[in-house]
């Protein structure tokens, strides 16, 4: 696939958005279509707040609706395929763009578990800032997309740094935190993306080499 098919958003570290997951039973399991405030807004507090995922689910014939968030991105930009020609709904005033389909490996994912994504994009992190990643026992390195006010509404990016301390780790697996020397991509436009959290709900894509 060609740059030219890319439409790219610059400027996205340290963006607020909100997501909401319509989820469906599929043949392999449940399925969820991902509705994301960004870049259409910041997801506001006072409209976030009032979203019922049960009110939802009922109003979009889901079986389930799952609130995600507030997030805040990690990558410097994000490249997008078909951006301009996405749907778009509006639930409880915030106006979201379909973008996104996860295959969930439960209703109730777990911490270190691993959901397939297919969501087109490139995630770029800039040379010279600080990233997070968990490395797995396989020596897979997993770089922090989004950090997650959902289990502690008080974490913050300068909290990050030292996070392992906090983390339940899964045996042989580890974080760390450093500044890379040239930019990091993690290119899933032609791949299905595989994504986990840890114990505070921060996201984390696997990086796959090119």
């Amino acid at each position: 696939m060609s740059d030219d098919d890319i439409s790219t958003v610059d400027g996205v570290f340290g963006k607020r958005y909100g997501e909401v997951l319509l989820v469906a039973m599929g043949e392999s399991g449940p399925e969820a279509t991902v509705y994301n405030t960004f870049p259409l807004n910041d997801c506001p507090s006072e409209l976030w707040d009032k979203l019922d995922a049960k009110v939802i689910a009922e109003e979009n014939g889901a079986v389930a609706a799952l609130l995600n968030g507030p997030r805040y991105w990690l990558m410097s930009s994000i490249g997008k395929v078909g951006r301009d020609t996405l749907e778009r709904k509006r639930f409880g005033g915030l106006e979201m763009i379909r973008q996104a389909t996860v295959a969930l490996n439960s209703m109730n994912p777990a911490p270190y578990k691993v959901n397939t994504v297919d969501r087109k994009t490139v995630f770029t992190f800039d040379a010279g800032r600080e990233i997070y990643e968990l490395v797995d026992p396989d020596g897979g390195r997993w770089v922090m997309q989004t950090y997650s006010q959902i289990v502690d509404k008080s974490l913050t990016l300068a909290d990050l740094p030292d996070l392992a301390s906090r983390l339940s780790l899964p045996a042989g697996w580890r974080y760390e935190a450093h500044t890379p020397v040239d930019p990091l991509r993690v290119d899933t436009t032609g791949r299905d993306a595989c994504v986990t959290q840890d114990d505070f709900a921060n996201s984390y894509s696997l990086q796959v080499p090119s």
